[in-house]
C-alpha cells in the first residue's frame, strides 16, 4: 500500500510587494508636518540613505562640540541640520535596496539625541525613559501595524509632530532651561495620542477576517 506524503493545509505568506514594502519604510520614518514640505521640495528625486547618515555623523558631532555646556547653542543647530539633510528625501519612493536602513538610522538620531541632551541638562533618568519608551511604543506599534495591514492614520504622525517636531521642542526648551518640564509633557502628550489611538484602532479591528503576517516573513529580495 503506497502512503502519500501529507501536504501543509496552509500556505506560507506571500512576502509583500515592493511597493508595500517602500509604503512601510516611509510610515516608519515618522516624518512631521515640516519634514513632509521638504521632502515636497525634490518631488522624491533625492535618495534618502546619504542625507540621512550625514545626519547621524553631523548630529553627534555637534553634540560632542556642545560637551557640558547646558544651553550650548550647537543643541539647536543638530535638529535644524538634521532637518534639511534627511527632510528633502521624504517624498523619495524608499524602493532601493539599502533604503531599509533610513528609519533605523533616523531612531538613533531621535533617541540619541533626546537622551543625550537630558542627560546632559539633568533630567531625572525615569522621565527620560518614560518620553523615550512612549515613543519606542509607538514606532513598534507601527511596524507591527502595518504588518497587518493596519495602516495608521497620516494625522497621528502629525498630532505626534514627527521626529523633527520633537527634537525641536527638545532644543528650544533646552535653550531656555525648562527641559524637564519639556520632556514631561511630551511624555504626558504623545502617551495619551499614540496609546488611545493605538487601542482604538486595534478595538475596530477584525481580528478574526484580518490578514495576518509573520512579523519575519518580510525580508528585502528586491
Amino acid at each position: 500500500m503506497t502512503i502519500l506524503p501529507t501536504l501543509p493545509t496552509t500556505a506560507p505568506a506571500p512576502a509583500p510587494a515592493p511597493a508595500v514594502r517602500a509604503e512601510r519604510l516611509r510610515a516608519y520614518r515618522d516624518d512631521g508636518p515640516i519634514c513632509e514640505q521638504f521632502g515636497r521640495l525634490t518631488q522624491g528625486r533625492l535618495t534618502p540613505l546619504p542625507g540621512t547618515v550625514v545626519a547621524a555623523i553631523t548630529v553627534a558631532a555637534l553634540l560632542l562640540v556642545a560637551g557640558g555646556e547646558e544651553r550650548a547653542i550647537p543643541v539647536l543647530y543638530a535638529p535644524l541640520v538634521a532637518l534639511l539633510l534627511i527632510g528633502p528625501s521624504a517624498a523619495h519612493p524608499h524602493r532601493g535596496r539599502v533604503d531599509w536602513l533610513v528609519p533605523p538610522i533616523m531612531r538613533g538620531i531621535e533617541y540619541g539625541y533626546l537622551a543625550v541632551l537630558g542627560f546632559a541638562q539633568d533630567v531625572s533618568a525615569p522621565l527620560i525613559y518614560a518620553l523615550l519608551a512612549v515613543l519606542a511604543y509607538h514606532h513598534y506599534d507601527t511596524v507591527y501595524r502595518t504588518r497587518q495591514r493596519l495602516w495608521p492614520s497620516g494625522w497621528v504622525f502629525a498630532a505626534g509632530l514627527g521626529w523633527e517636531g520633537r527634537m525641536f521642542v527638545a532644543a528650544f526648551a533646552g535653550l531656555f532651561g525648562h527641559l524637564s518640564l519639556a520632556y514631561a509633557v511630551l511624555a504626558g502628550y504623545l502617551g495619551v495620542l499614540f496609546g488611545v489611538e493605538s487601542v482604538a484602532t486595534w478595538a475596530r479591528a477584525d481580528r478574526g477576517g484580518g490578514v495576518q503576517v509573520d512579523l519575519d516573513e518580510d525580508e528585502e529580495t528586491s
